[in-house]
């Protein structure tokens, strides 16, 4: 409970007597068939909504109110079946307590944009007689505060025929455009109780996961917006190590105010706003309340600022957070429904995310578990199902998170979505998506797949390493989806290196061949890449590999460098590499077939530390390069 000055009340009580009663009396004036708007989220007024079933239980048959509400968390009427005729609800966004009588056509739900709900009140598309909110108790200028809901409330006050506020010494006092002087409301209910709170959990190994790998796509300095869903806010605790960062959202949450607390946010970097987070609204624990009252460092605002995707696009290096129910393999999301099943809403996803693709620098990202039901339905489909509405589409996702990785989507092309969808995908269901992909004709027809533990991506081995003329390098094994990166990269060689390499002067390389290096079995060869990494770029500069032959623990090595690159110590490092990747495989030497004339290659393994034996047939040697301390 915030500390709250009662005589403060007295000069009000004094000039307006008439406007402090009680809920019953309030409830008992409403006007059956009237509009009545409820408070947002957490910031709900239960006393008020108790008052208003209790209402509901004197009255005839027959629908007698017509409530609607942002999102509701508490008592809202319907949640109880036993007064169903007494309420034609109305809701822009479903929550557990109406997802079912949404579904069985006994509440309605209003599809919008949260950018757009503020204008449509104020334009009379939704006529509010009766106005039931929360507030604070009046300063003593005589000012009350919304607290931890703006959003749309604000409208509603301005709007509302009548204007009820429930007083509660639990309403944390917040900055921003929450201030509603007494004159502008018509009945004060004086009533303290506990705010509701919103924890939402998901498992800790995948929330982990998930977290670790936004965490690399985000920069010091970039703004975030977190959206509604437990991943999203799980996101949130592995951003801790950041520096800069700023915070515009519509939703603020017990991850957002940790990270202002552990100094990770400081919005000193935004365009605009600069040294605020700025808000619609709150929910969280009572802790995060404490921590939003009398803040000066968080504003909470309308959602017609919040999420106005021109406001969103001033920001530089805006990064939209946000969860989605079921990811094509198109790059297209559904965050509203399961098949003709409405379950949650539109929301803010689509306004940050348009106005983050629009924002210089900015980018979007689909933080999801890869799959629902206990591990049995796969997030990840090879097309939305009848009914599922593209709540975003395919141009406004720029990456797709889950459990086992990153799939970048910007600027690609279909099978190189779906390529890269597979690939984060959860493994009991890629047979599957390769299958149904090929037979859609949204990959080649003939990709190669691995399945099973042998084709899985072995993350761990990544590494990043310097070389001796400073170039850092990411050496990691190749993916399924590296066949565009390998092309680029083969087109880059000259002839002379083709040669050197291939034994041969071919210069073309088809999707049948490059598939022989991009879809392998990780427990029979490797083919590992040397890459530079710019922003979600990636591009590589040396290929190397080695082919398992079991019989003799050894395997059949190669390596070519880019020739802009060569001399700069890359084949060294990467030589190097593979070594550490052939000792855990439990190998024990290489061999290689090396040109005499190729005498960059040999003097890469001579610097790599290897006890070398060779023989020469053809103008070739035919080099055994024993791993030292091996016998």
């Amino acid at each position: 409970m915030f500390q709250t000055d009662l005589r403060n009340l007295d000069p009000i009580k004094k000039a307006y007597p008439e406007k402090f009663t009680s809920a019953r009396d309030v409830m008992a004036g409403l006007r059956p068939g009237g509009r009545i708007f409820i408070g947002s989220g957490c910031g709900e007024p239960q006393h008020l909504t108790r008052a208003l079933l209790d209402r509901a239980r004197e009255l005839a048959e027959g629908i007698s109110f017509r409530p609607f509400h942002l999102i509701g968390l508490g008592m809202t009427p319907r949640t109880e079946p036993r007064y169903p005729e007494h309420f034609s609800l109305d809701t822009f966004f479903i929550c557990a307590d109406t997802r079912d009588d949404v579904n069985r056509a006994a509440v309605d739900y209003t599809p919008v944009h949260l950018s757009s709900v503020v204008d449509l009140i104020y334009r009379g598309m939704f006529p509010i007689d009766v106005a039931l909110i929360q507030t604070s108790y009046p300063d003593w200028r005589g000012f009350v505060n919304l607290g931890i809901s703006v959003d749309i409330v604000k409208a509603a006050v301005e709007t509302a025929d009548v204007v009820v506020a429930q007083l509660n010494a639990f309403m944390p006092r917040t900055h921003g455009d929450g201030f509603v002087h007494t004159s502008e409301i018509d009945y004060f209910v004086s009533h303290d109780e506990a705010l509701l709170e919103y924890q939402e959990k998901v498992p800790d190994d995948i929330a982990s996961k998930i977290g670790g790998y936004v965490s690399s796509i985000i920069a010091h300095g970039d703004t975030l917006e977190v959206g509604y869903g437990s991943v999203p806010d799980a996101v949130l605790q592995h951003l801790a190590g950041k520096k800069d960062l700023g915070i515009h959202t519509d939703l603020f949450s017990d991850g957002i105010a940790a990270l202002m607390e552990a100094g990770a946010v400081t919005n000193m970097k935004k365009t605009i706003n600069r040294g605020k987070t700025i808000a619609a609204l709150c929910m969280g624990s009572a802790r995060t309340y404490q921590y939003v009252h009398e803040n000066p460092l968080v504003e909470f605002k309308p959602t017609d600022y919040t999420n106005n995707p021109l406001i969103i696009a001033r920001h530089r290096n805006m990064t939209a957070i946000n969860s989605a129910l079921t990811v094509d393999l198109t790059g297209q999301a559904t965050a509203e429904s399961i098949g003709t099943t409405f379950y949650s809403g539109l929301g803010g996803h689509a306004d940050f995310m348009r106005g983050a693709v629009l924002a210089p620098g900015g980018k979007t990202i689909l933080a999801m578990q890869s799959t629902a039901e206990n591990g049995e339905v796969s997030r990840i489909v090879p097309f939305l199902n009848e009914g599922e509405g593209v709540t975003m589409n395919r141009g406004d996702i720029h990456y797709v998170v889950t459990e086992h990785g990153i799939a970048y989507l910007h600027g690609k092309n279909i099978r190189e979505r779906a390529m890269e969808l597979i690939a984060v995908a959860h493994p009991d269901f890629r047979s599957e998506l390769v299958e149904t992909a090929r037979g859609k004709k949204l990959i080649y027809v003939d990709q190669a797949f691995v399945p099973g533990v042998e084709g899985q991506y072995p993350e761990h081995l990544e590494q990043f390493r310097i070389t001796k003329t400073g170039l850092e390098l990411l050496f990691r094994p190749v993916k399924i989806t590296d066949e565009p990166l390998l092309k680029e990269f083969f087109y880059s060689l000259s002839d002379i290196t083709i040669y050197k390499r291939f034994f041969s002067k071919r210069t073309d390389m088809p999707h049948e061949a490059l598939q022989k290096y991009s879809v392998i079995d990780y427990t029979e060869e490797m083919v590992v890449v040397a890459v530079l990494i710019d922003g979600a770029k990636e591009t590589a500069v040396a290929m190397g590999q080695y082919k398992i032959t079991k019989e003799t623990h050894t395997a059949d090595a190669a390596i070519v460098v880019r020739d802009d690159y060569q001399g700069k110590g890359i084949g060294t490092e990467l030589s190097k590499y593979l070594v550490y990747l052939a000792r855990r495989a439990g190998l024990v030497a290489f061999t290689a077939d090396v040109l005499h004339e190729n005498e960059a290659m040999l003097h890469i393994f001579e610097k790599s530390g290897f006890d070398i034996e060779r023989t020469s047939e053809y103008g070739v040697f035919r080099v055994r390069l024993k791993f030292k301390g091996d016998g």
